[in-house]
């Protein structure tokens, strides 16, 4: 718990510290390996062993420190390949150990980073609540009785209880962003297709995205800079395009869409409370713009109406075979996915292009659009009372992301009167994540504290 009063990795503060020559990545690996072990909390599924962290290191202290990533500790959420470690998935009986690592995580390497392990998960990406897994169920790091928020659930408390700098998760449906919120945390949604997804155990292919979680925005930004990049053979890689933004009157700061009153108020008052204080902050940093965000919350429930049959066209198989360590609410929700009809899942495919061009003039007069990341932070009590129906709640505002082909930066936003960390979300279209990190940054530079 981060009352133990450890910061998070800095990655700008590591990579200045090692350029002046005040440490080495073989101190950092024996900081890490020292965090790590005083952990309680189910954080990884596997880890590099300290001798080998160590040797890691100890090879890139003489090495080329204008890396761009030299020596920042990282971690990989357990559906993306790592040559050598086991990817589960979270779940034990479906374990294999990959002979090559997943494109992204060769990237890393290259680019100096160091390798710490596998992250905890909802089984196979499926869930927002961190809690679906046999290897434990995460808490939020600021509240033992919260859940962590999923199903990037260990990604994030590896980056928020300080073992790693950065870490690498996936999103489908929010589970880039859920856990951001629910940590104190930044993270970065690209846009589907910048990222290479080959080597990733897909939850929905068509919406998956391998997504970041840092403890500010340039850190995020940075491991962004080094991943993005079309991947010839992921047959969902895009080419990068810009995304031109709307003509916007001399000075402006930034024009930022807010939903219409009462159309994405938090459910807990006190999360209502921190949402208001956050459009407060928008207006003192943004020019505030009210828009309709109905296409695009009415298109959220469309992910788990006929989207969860591409998620059991992809496990369905491995479900039925009954591995080792399957996760009931899984399983049920796959097996309820291969019952979706093909008539089903072209309906809402007629659905969402509808949505689609509803919600496109929402975009014409601003540079995003401002939303709370969740309505409600849970306990793992009433998570486990209503599995489903609390999972479906927490995407309200994450779910409509992919199926619209948005770009997304989770934002730490102002704290509950609680203690617990409150996350805000800027949504733009396809390609603008570059606009976002600045819009993005601006906020940093605005929060108190």
């Amino acid at each position: 718990m981060l009352s133990l009063g450890r910061a998070p990795f800095s990655i700008a503060g590591l990579l200045a510290d090692y350029r002046a020559g005040i440490r080495r990545p073989s101190d950092v690996a024996r900081e890490v390996t020292r965090r790590t072990r005083r952990d309680e909390e189910p954080v990884w599924i596997t880890t590099v062993g300290a001798e080998e962290l160590l040797a890691a290191a100890r090879a890139l202290d003489g090495g080329d420190r204008t890396l761009p990533l030299y020596g920042i500790p990282f971690a990989v959420k357990d559906n993306i390949d790592v040559a050598g470690l086991p990817t589960t998935a979270a779940c034990p009986g479906f374990a294999s150990v990959p002979r090559d690592s997943a494109p992204v995580v060769r990237l890393l390497l290259d680019a100096g980073a160091l390798l710490v392990g596998k992250t905890n998960m909802d089984q196979f990406a499926t869930g927002l609540v961190g809690t679906r897994s046999p290897y434990g169920a995460c808490s939020s790091a600021y509240d033992a009785a919260r859940v962590s928020g999923g199903s990037s659930s260990g990604s994030a408390l590896a980056v928020a209880l300080g073992h790693v700098a950065f870490a690498l998760g996936s999103d489908t449906a929010g589970s880039g962003r859920v856990p951001a919120a629910f940590n104190g945390l930044v993270g970065v949604k690209p846009t589907r297709g910048l990222v290479s997804a080959r080597g990733m155990v897909p939850a929905c292919a068509s919406l998956d995205c391998i997504s970041i979680f840092a403890a500010a925005v340039s850190d995020g930004a940075n491991v962004l800079e080094v991943i993005a990049g079309f991947d010839p053979l992921d047959p969902w890689s895009r080419l990068a395009r810009s995304r031109a933004p709307a003509p916007a009157p001399a000075g402006a700061r930034g024009r930022i869409g807010v939903p219409l009153p009462d159309q994405a108020e938090p459910e807990e008052p006190e999360a209502a409370e921190a949402w208001a204080a956050a459009l407060d902050r928008a207006a003192a940093e943004f020019a505030l713009v009210p828009v309709d965000v109905t296409p695009l919350l009415d298109a959220a429930p469309l992910h788990y109406a006929a989207w969860v049959a591409e998620r059991a066209s992809h496990l369905a198989a491995t479900i039925e075979a009954e591995p080792d360590g399957l996760d009931p609410t899984v399983a049920a929700i796959v097996r309820g996915g291969a019952r979706r009809t093909g008539i089903e899942v072209f309906d809402a495919i007629h659905r969402l292009a509808e949505l689609r061009v509803a919600a496109a003039p929402l975009w014409e007069a601003i540079d995003a659009l401002l939303l709370p990341t969740a309505p409600i932070h849970p306990t793992h009590e009433q998570v486990a009372a209503e599995p489903i129906a609390i999972n479906d709640r927490l995407g309200r505002f994450t779910n409509f992301v992919n199926l619209m082909d948005l770009a997304a930066l989770a934002l730490p936003g102002p704290a509950r009167r609680d203690g617990l960390p409150f996350g805000v979300t800027l949504l733009a279209p396809a390609f603008g994540d570059q606009r976002l990190l600045e819009l993005g940054a601006r906020w940093e530079r605005g929060s108190p504290g």
